[in-house]
C-alpha cells in the first residue's frame, strides 16, 4: 500500500510543535504493515538546505502563478517529496510567521498551493511510475487537499484528515476564494464556506473520507462547544467517520539507554544513574544542589498550555523545597512572569527561552517530574517522553493527557500501576494540589521509584497506533 502524507512540517527537517514529530515518526511505524509512505512538504530554505541529495521527479508549469518543482529525497528513513516554489516558501522567517512574529499575509496561498500539488500528485501523472492508494493530510495547512481531490481526477481516492489541534483552522476572508483555483460551487456550506469566510479545516472536514484526531478523549471533547471551537456541529454530523488514535513517540530517538544528548544512560532497572543527569541539569540552569525534587516544563508559553497557572505556583514549588526549570517561549507577558520568578528564586528556578532539542532531552533525563497544565491538549508528547525517561508527569485531566497517564490515586497506588498525577479543575489551585501530591509521593522513595519504573515500562511507541492506522487505511480501501 502506498500512502501520500501531506504536512506543513516534518521532523527532523522543520519543526514548530508535535505535528512535525508525528509526521516524521509514523511512516517508519507503518512499514511492518506493508505500508510505504511518501511525505510531501514545502520547500522551505531549512528543508532544501538539509537535503544534500535530491532528484527532480515532477513539477508544475503554473502553480498559483509560478512554476514549481517536486524533488524526491531521503533523510533518516523518510521518503520525502519536496514542493520547491521559491515565491511561496523562500522566506526569512519560520514556516508560518515572518521575522516579526506575524502570519505571512499569503499563508492562504502558500498552503493552498501545497494542497493543490498534493491533489495533482494523487490524481495525475505528476510523478511518473508512482501513485498513492490513499492520501493522509494533517491540520488546516493541508486540509484543502481532499477538497481539490473532490473536484479533480482523484475524486475516488480515499483521504484521511488528522486534526492535531482544532484551535487552528485556517480561516480567511471570502476575498481569497477567487485565488484558490476552485469552482464556484466550492464556496458553499457543503465545502469551504464558513460563516461567510473561507475555512480550510472546515472544507477538509466536509470532504475527507475519514477524520482522525490524536487521542480518544480529544475525539470526544471536540464534539462539545467547549472544545469544538465552532466546528462541533459539523463533527457531530460526521461522528461515524471520526476516530481518536493516540500518538506515539519515536522510541529510538527518545531512549534513555542510548540518548546521545544526556550525560548518563539508564533504563528501568538502573534509574539511580539518573543522578548524573540531575547534576548536569542543575549546572546548566544554575541551580543549587539540594535534595528536593526538580520539576521541569518544556512548552510553548501560552494560555492554552496553562503557563499562567504555572507562573502562579512557582513560589509554592520553592516554598515546599522544590526547584523548577523551564524551556520555552511564547506570550511575552508569560515569559516575563516566569523570568521574574527565576530572578526572585535564583538557584531554585532556572529558565531558557526558545527551544533547544538536546536540552529538552537532558531535562527529561535529569528532572524528577514534568508539569503539563494545559487547558486543552489534543494528545501531548512531552508526557510520553516523561514516561519513557522516568520523569513523572503532572498533567491536567484533558485530552490525550487523560488517556496516557494513570493517576496516582489510592487504588492505582495500591495496584502499583500509577504513572503520574492528574488534576482537575484546571486552575492554579488544582495544580497546587497536584504538586503537593507529587511532593508526598517523592518523600517515599519506594513509591516514587515504582511510579518511575511503571512509566518507563509503558508502551509509548507507535506500534499500537500504527496498527490502528493500518487498519483504518485498509478498511477505507476495502470500501472502494
Amino acid at each position: 500500500m502506498n500512502i501520500l502524507s501531506v504536512a506543513s512540517e516534518v521532523y527532523p527537517l522543520v519543526k514548530t510543535g508535535g505535528l512535525a514529530d508525528v509526521v516524521g515518526a509514523l511512516p517508519a511505524a507503518l512499514v511492518p504493515h506493508g505500508i510505504r509512505t511518501r511525505t510531501l512538504v514545502p520547500g522551505y530554505p531549512a528543508v532544501l538546505h538539509k537535503l544534500k541529495k535530491k532528484k527532480k521527479v515532477g513539477g508544475f508549469d503554473n502553480l498559483f502563478g509560478h512554476p514549481a518543482t517536486v524533488h524526491s529525497a531521503e533523510l533518516d528513513g523518510l521518503d520525502l517529496l519536496v514542493l520547491d516554489q521559491p515565491a511561496l516558501y523562500a522566506r526569512d522567517g519560520g514556516p508560518y510567521l515572518d521575522p516579526t512574529g506575524r502570519d505571512y499575509p499569503d499563508n492562504f496561498r502558500r498552503f493552498a498551493a501545497l494542497s493543490l500539488a498534493a491533489a495533482e500528485i494523487a490524481g495525475d501523472n505528476i510523478i511518473p511510475g508512482w501513485k498513492p492508494d490513499l492520501v493522509h493530510v494533517h491540520d488546516w495547512q493541508t486540509a484543502l487537499t481532499p477538497v481539490y481531490m473532490h473536484f479533480g481526477s482523484a475524486s475516488n481516492m480515499p483521504t484521511v484528515l488528522t486534526i492535531h489541534n482544532i484551535a487552528f483552522q485556517g480561516q480567511f476572508g471570502a476575498s481569497v476564494f477567487s485565488e484558490l483555483a476552485l469552482p464556484p460551487e466550492a464556496f458553499s456550506m457543503q465545502f469551504i464556506e464558513y460563516y461567510g469566510d473561507v475555512g480550510f479545516l472546515k472544507g477538509g472536514l466536509q470532504t475527507a473520507t475519514a477524520i482522525t484526531t490524536v487521542s480518544p478523549s480529544y475525539a470526544q471533547e471536540i464534539l462539545t462547544p467547549e472544545f469544538g471551537m465552532g466546528l462541533e456541529g459539523l463533527l457531530a454530523s460526521r461522528v461515524t467517520s471520526l476516530t481518536g488514535i493516540v500518538n506515539g513517540i519515536d522510541a529510538d530517538g527518545w531512549d534513555p539507554e542510548t540518548d546521545p544528548h544526556i550525560v548518563e544512560h539508564y533504563g528501568p532497572a538502573t534509574t539511580k544513574r539518573r543522578a548524573a543527569n540531575r547534576k548536569a541539569l542543575e549546572e546548566r540552569f544554575g541551580l543549587t544542589n539540594t535534595a528536593g525534587p526538580i520539576f521541569c516544563v518544556i512548552s510553548r508559553l501560552t494560555w492554552q498550555k496553562g503557563m499562567d497557572l504555572l507562573a502562579e505556583v512557582t513560589d509554592d514549588i520553592v516554598a515546599l523545597g522544590g526547584k523548577l526549570v523551564v524551556l520555552g517561549s511564547g506570550d511575552a507577558a508569560l515569559e516575563g512572569a516566569l523570568l521574574a520568578a527565576a530572578s526572585r528564586h535564583r538557584g531554585h528556578i532556572g529558565m531558557v527561552t526558545g527551544y533547544d532539542e538536546p536540552l529538552s532531552h537532558l531535562m527529561q533525563a535529569g528532572a524528577d517530574a514534568i508539569i503539563i497544565p494545559s487547558r486543552f491538549e489534543p494528545c501531548g508528547l512531552t508526557q510520553l517522553y516523561g514516561l519513557r525517561y522516568g520523569c513523572v508527569p503532572i498533567v491536567a485531566r484533558t485530552g490525550g493527557l487523560t488517556d496516557t497517564i494513570i493517576d496516582a490515586n489510592e487504588a492505582a497506588l495500591s495496584a502499583k500501576v500509577a504513572t503520574g498525577f492528574q488534576f482537575r479543575p484546571v486552575t492554579a489551585d488544582g495544580l497546587r494540589l497536584a504538586i503537593r501530591r507529587a511532593f508526598r509521593a517523592y518523600s517515599e522513595p519506594k513509591v516514587w521509584a515504582r511510579m518511575q519504573n511503571q512509566g518507563m515500562k509503558s508502551d509509548v511507541s507507535w506500534a499500537k497506533s500504527a496498527e490502528r492506522y493500518a487498519s483504518l487505511y485498509s478498511g477505507l480501501l476495502a470500501k472502494g
